[in-house]
């Protein structure tokens, strides 16, 4: 394992002559809110956290900390579920909130520029002002980063129809360990010279480079949506459903699954009401979006349809704005509703859309097997099931040493659909001891050499993914 450097007050002149006295922090109370993101309860504190404002200030920070051998974490929201930005071996968090500029929005090519310290709705929003759309919009889009968006290659909702963040990158701008600044690509739809660096950085989890200027593609808008609530007495019918939807030849932008017990932790975090009935064993959440309203009705009749053969209960449409950004509100919030109210460990499944039954009906048997609660939700239409595994009364010894059995089981059948173990949360630092499930160690090693080839001294990120 590499020996690090513990950072000195020589080290800390540095920092300060490089991004200014008050953009360094060492003191305790300044280290905490970096101490932790959104995964679990976890807390590693660094030993400095700077605030650089821009790539050259980065660069030099970098090509210091490589000669020193001091591990730096670049951060972005800290609303990661995985680990990705926690400094579990102190050292240097490099936080990017101050590069948070939106530099460029170019209509006549559908593209924008952006820093990685951009919001990801605020920038949604900019662009929806001159009739564009930037799809990608995770739970935590009010306030997850682009940058760490990219590092995760993060989804949402609106990938079922849209794709992730991974489809929406030209190039991008990164500083290298060693602190040369390179670009990844080009600005182009095209783009055949070479590897493709860009598709290798996303996705990377920081441990590669660190990204200091983003190209973005962007399409239209759509002008008009709707959103119906649709309500299941077997959540396994209404997993079938969804590739029932597809079947009969509708596009949704928007196929998410519910299972009752998120929705009413939701409604009791947010204090806003939703009708909660027995007999109701899961929701989809289904949304579709053009620019011609009659075709959306046509669409939504159509898949209506389809859900009668499935045993659908009741079908709500939404129809205010407000009426909608209360479903949004109680879907979105479900993550933060669960912590809120247990302890909890988080799985990112995803598989083929049509296994989706199957791998739900698993994760309940081995959750009555071990004897542990879950609640699932997720983007149903394209596979991706988050599964909340609930502490309740469960012992420390099972929580912290007998649990990942059970986790152990449930990645396995993902493997065995066809499927992985993280379809947008990353590895960071609590999935990768479940890697070599999904992957040969051929595969790991190339990685881990893809790893070396950009960070020779391996003080970028730390301990993250393998």
């Amino acid at each position: 394992m590499q020996q690090y450097h513990k950072i000195t007050s020589a080290d800390l002149d540095f920092f300060i002559q490089t991004c200014g006295k008050e953009f360094v922090f060492s003191e305790e109370s300044s280290l905490a809110d970096y101490a932790k993101d959104h995964t679990e309860d976890l807390i590693f504190y660094p030993e400095v956290v700077v605030k650089p404002a821009n790539d050259i200030e980065i660069s030099k920070l970098m090509a210091y900390c490589n000669q020193q051998l001091i591990p730096v974490t670049p951060r972005g929201a800290g609303t990661g579920l995985s680990g990705g930005a926690l400094p579990i071996h102190g050292g240097l968090v490099i936080a990017l909130e101050r590069l948070n500029k939106i530099l460029e929005v170019d209509e006549q090519n559908f593209q924008a520029i952006v820093e990685p310290g951009v919001i990801n709705e605020a920038f949604q929003q900019t662009v929806i002002e001159k009739g564009l759309f930037y799809p990608p919009d995770p739970a935590s889009k009010g306030s997850c980063f682009l940058g760490g968006n990219l590092a995760h290659s993060s989804g949402g909702p609106r990938a079922l129809k849209y794709g992730t963040t991974r489809d929406y990158v030209l190039n991008m701008e990164i500083v290298l360990p060693n602190g040369s600044i390179i670009q990844t690509g080009a600005n182009t739809l095209k783009y055949s010279t070479g590897y493709n660096l860009t598709h290798l950085m996303i996705g990377s989890e920081g441990t590669l480079a660190i990204i200091t200027k983003i190209w973005l593609k962007l399409i239209s808008y759509p002008t008009q949506n709707l959103l119906l609530l649709a309500s299941f007495e077997s959540a396994t019918k209404a997993c079938e459903a969804i590739a029932g939807i597809f079947k009969a030849g509708n596009n949704p932008s928007v196929c998410e699954f519910v299972e009752p017990a998120g929705f009413e932790l939701s409604s009791k975090l947010l204090n806003i009401p939703f009708d909660m009935h027995p007999e109701i064993g899961a929701y989809l959440l289904i949304e579709v979006d053009g620019n011609n309203l009659e075709l959306l009705f046509n669409e939504c009749e159509q898949i209506n349809t389809t859900l009668e053969q499935f045993g659908v209960k009741d079908v709500l449409f939404a129809q205010t704005a407000e009426e909608k950004n209360h479903f949004w509100r109680l879907r979105r919030s479900i993550g933060e509703a669960t912590k809120f109210n247990n302890v909890y460990k988080e799985e990112d499944t995803v598989v083929p859309r049509a296994s989706l039954p199957i791998l739900f009906k698993e994760v309940k048997d081995i959750g009555k097997k071990y004897g542990f609660r879950t609640i699932c939700y997720g983007h149903a239409g394209d596979g991706n099931l988050h599964v909340n595994i609930l502490k309740d009364q469960l012992s420390e010894e099972f929580w912290n040493h007998e649990l990942d059995k059970a986790i152990t089981e449930i990645f396995e059948c993902c493997k065995r659909l066809g499927g992985t173990i993280s379809g947008e949360h990353g590895i960071g630092y609590v999935q990768k001891k479940f890697m070599p499930i999904v992957m040969p160690e051929i595969q790991l090693d190339l990685m881990r050499k893809i790893k070396q080839a950009f960070d020779p001294n391996g003080i970028l990120n730390p301990g993250k993914i393998w």
